[in-house]
This record gives structure tokens, C-alpha cells and sequence, in this order.
């Protein structure tokens, strides 16, 4: 039995040693993840990365000869002191090694550099993280057809044409039915001249030769490079698949006293959940609410560069929130997350309202609910005091702060590690 691995190759590798390679250094390979992150932008996550780790991590277990026992017969290039059946004694012990001193630096081999692709990096990236509540109750019977291969058949679109199938049969037909190639032809046709350039000809072997060529192009126009009876098509079936979708809402103040870089801090948190949400969700919708006073939905680019003025009330975000929510993402269809950014500032007289709604009215939708204060808070901020008694109560709402750029990835894989927090 003969088994081909027909999987592609990136770039002309072997992809089950990359697997394999991938598997063992895996540690290693996520040491230098990190390493790498900490010089990248969040906007160019979902692109592969050229990473660095050590050589000796790639060693292997191999067998090998004993050195100081067992007969070997040698053959030595140059030998002007033995002949045949001559004893060559062994060498001491530790003769022709390395010495014991290492490097003065540290450094005893290169590093080893290797490129992930985007897939590789990604899973790599997100190997150890979970979402809380992946897919609904609700959800689970909500199913949609989805297109699935079926095998194949002998019609269909020209689209959906298995070039492999199709090609791999016209090549049976023509063989068993033994269409001579433009080349056989060729030579019978070269034959066939010389035959007759003989002097005197072999009038037997000319005939032979003409019939055999009259008979050669016969074959060649009525047996088709492409028949009809060739054509595979690939054939689909729509099967009914469990229905995910995910809405995530994007909350920020963009009042005067958040800064563009404290927006920036809170955009690539933002960035860093909707690329975590699209590998476990089919489709997710981005929902960004900014407010000062007053709330609004609006698009990207005004959620993150545009300034206001005015005091800071968020309870007019939640507002805003289930009002999207009641008018286009109904909870039994969608699964919903929200992440909050904010400076910590809030109008004290809107405190009692902003936590009864979080409370009672926005995390019972949710499925996880992030709050990130980006700034560094020299004392404790108001947000903060009134939020913090909630994360007793709701298991899937978080706070963390953050003050660098650096500080996003820890905080967001501490939010989403699968290791259960004391």
C-alpha cells in the first residue's frame, strides 16, 4: 500500500514535517510570538510572522555507533603507516572532542528563523483563549442550509467543473481505446518516409506502414481528446448547519479628557476582540456607540478621530446599545459582546443609573461583557468603585486597566485565558 500526501505545500515544503516541526517546537515557537508582538501593531495581526528561535531547540533523538566499544572497518584516504589486518588503536578517551570552555557571550550556534503564515500564526496567538458561553442554548437550534461537496456528477455548471476528475477519465478513455499521441504519429510518419526513400523498396513494409499510419490518424479524429462522457462536475448539497453569529458593541467615551492616545490604547483592544471573535463566529457585526452626554452609533472612522464636547454620561450608551438591540439584533438569534473604554470619568449623578442598567439590563444580554480604563489612574476612578462590586455577581463581566500599548495583549489574554482565575 502506497499512501501520497496530495495536501499543498506552502511555498514547496513538506506540510506534514511543518506540522510536525510546529507540534514539537511549540513552546518555543510562543515565546518568540510574544517577543514579536510586543514590536507590532494590533492592525497587522491577521498576517503570518517571521519569528526567531534557538537552533538547539530543533535537535532530535537519533541512534548512533558507540564510540568507545564495538569493531568498524574503515576505509582512511592517505595511509602510509598500516596494511591489511593491521590493528589501529583506539584513541583515548575524549580524543577529538570540543573543549569544555563554552562562549565568552553565550551564544554557541545561530538562531534559527522561521516564518508562520497567517493561519499558523493566528492559532498559535490564540492557542490557550476561550470565549465564555461560545454559542447560546438558544442558538443551538437554529439551524441554516449550507452549501457541503456531494461527491460529483455528470452535469452541472461550467463553474463547478473537477478539472482533476475530468481530465484524469479522458486519459482512461483514450488509453483503452488507444488514441495514438501527436508524437507516435510522428515517428510512423518518419518511418514511413525512410521506407520509401530505400532503394529498392520493401513494397511489403511500405503498405504495412501506410495502413498503420491511415489507421493511427483514423483513431486520432474519431476518438475526442474531451468526451462528453468525460465531464465530472463537483456536486453540492445544502445541509443544515448550526447558525453563529456574533454582534459585537464597541463603547467609548469621546469626550475632551480621552486623549487620541488613549483612544488609540482602546482601539487596538477593540481590534484585538473582533479578530478573536471572527475565528469562532461565522459572521460578526461591529457596533461602535461613542458618547459624551449624549449617545450616537456611527461609523469607524468618527469612533475613533472625531473629538466632542461636554460632560461624560454613560448611562445614554447603554440606552443607546438596547435600542440597536431591540431594533436589529434580537438575543434569541445573536450571541452578543460588549467592550467599554473609558478614562474612568463619569458624571457622579448618573452612577446609580449606570450601574442598575449594566446590572439588570445590558449583562443578562451579553455573553461577555470587557471594561478597559486606559490611562494611568493615580487613585481608584468612580467607574471603577461602582463597577468592581458587579464582578462578584456576573462571572462573564471583567475589568482591567491598561496604560501601554504593551499592557493590551496581557490584558486581553488574562480576560479570555482557559485557566480558571482564583
Amino acid at each position: 500500500m502506497h499512501i501520497i500526501d496530495r495536501r499543498l505545500n506552502p511555498k514547496a515544503k513538506s506540510l506534514g514535517n511543518r506540522q510536525r516541526f510546529i507540534r514539537r517546537a511549540k513552546e518555543e515557537i510562543r515565546e518568540a510570538i510574544s517577543d514579536a508582538l510586543r514590536k507590532r501593531k494590533i492592525s497587522e495581526i491577521d498576517s503570518g510572522e517571521k519569528i526567531r528561535i534557538r537552533s538547539k531547540s530543533l535537535n532530535e533523538p537519533a541512534f548512533r555507533l558507540g564510540r568507545e566499544s564495538g569493531k568498524r572497518d574503515l576505509v582512511l584516504p592517505g595511509n602510509q603507516d598500516f596494511v591489511v589486518g593491521d590493528t589501529i588503536p583506539k584513541p583515548p578517551s575524549g580524543g577529538g572532542r570540543g573543549g569544555d570552555r563554552g562562549s565568552p557571550d553565550g551564544h554557541g550556534e545561530d538562531d534559527f528563523v522561521f516564518t508562520l503564515t497567517k493561519d499558523e500564526f493566528l492559532d498559535l496567538f490564540f492557542d490557550d483563549l476561550q470565549l465564555p458561553n461560545l454559542i447560546k442554548t438558544k442558538l443551538k437550534d437554529v439551524r441554516s442550509p449550507m452549501p457541503m461537496r456531494a461527491g460529483f456528477t455528470t452535469e452541472g455548471s461550467p463553474s463547478k467543473l473537477n478539472r482533476v476528475r475530468t481530465m484524469r477519465n479522458s486519459m482512461a478513455r483514450r488509453t483503452a481505446l488507444r488514441r495514438p499521441s501527436e508524437s507516435a504519429i510522428k515517428l510512423v510518419e518518419d518511418e514511413l518516409a525512410a521506407a520509401e526513400a530505400e532503394t529498392p523498396q520493401d513494397e511489403a513494409r511500405v503498405t504495412a506502414l501506410r495502413e498503420r499510419l491511415a489507421r493511427m490518424r483514423y483513431l486520432r479524429k474519431t476518438v475526442p481528446f474531451i468526451d462528453p462522457f468525460d465531464l465530472k462536475f463537483n456536486r453540492f448539497e445544502r445541509v443544515p448547519k448550526p447558525t453563529t453569529q456574533a454582534v459585537m458593541f464597541c463603547l467609548m467615551d469621546t469626550s475632551a479628557s480621552m486623549s487620541q492616545a488613549l483612544k488609540d490604547l482602546a482601539k487596538r483592544f477593540f481590534m484585538l476582540l473582533y479578530v478573536f471573535l471572527s475565528r469562532h463566529y461565522r459572521d460578526v457585526d461591529v457596533v461602535f456607540i461613542r458618547h459624551t452626554s449624549v449617545a450616537s452609533e456611527v461609523d469607524e472612522d468618527t469612533f475613533f478621530h472625531s473629538t466632542e464636547t461636554g460632560g461624560t454620561v454613560i448611562s445614554t450608551a447603554y440606552d443607546e446599545m438596547l435600542r440597536v438591540v431591540q431594533e436589529r439584533y434580537p438575543v434569541e438569534d445573536w450571541n452578543i459582546y460588549c467592550a467599554q473604554a473609558s478614562d474612568g470619568a463619569n458624571d457622579f449623578a448618573d452612577m446609580v443609573k449606570c450601574i442598575d442598567m449594566l446590572d439588570e439590563e445590558i449583562l443578562p444580554l451579553c455573553q461577555y461583557f470587557a471594561y478597559i480604563e486606559v490611562g494611568a489612574a493615580i487613585s481608584e476612578s468612580i467607574i471603577w468603585s461602582g463597577f468592581e462590586p458587579i464582578t462578584k455577581r456576573r462571572r462573564h463581566f471583567a475589568m482591567r486597566r491598561v496604560s501601554a500599548p504593551d499592557e493590551i495583549y496581557p490584558v486581553f489574554h488574562d480576560l479570555f485565558s482557559t485557566t480558571e482565575k482564583a
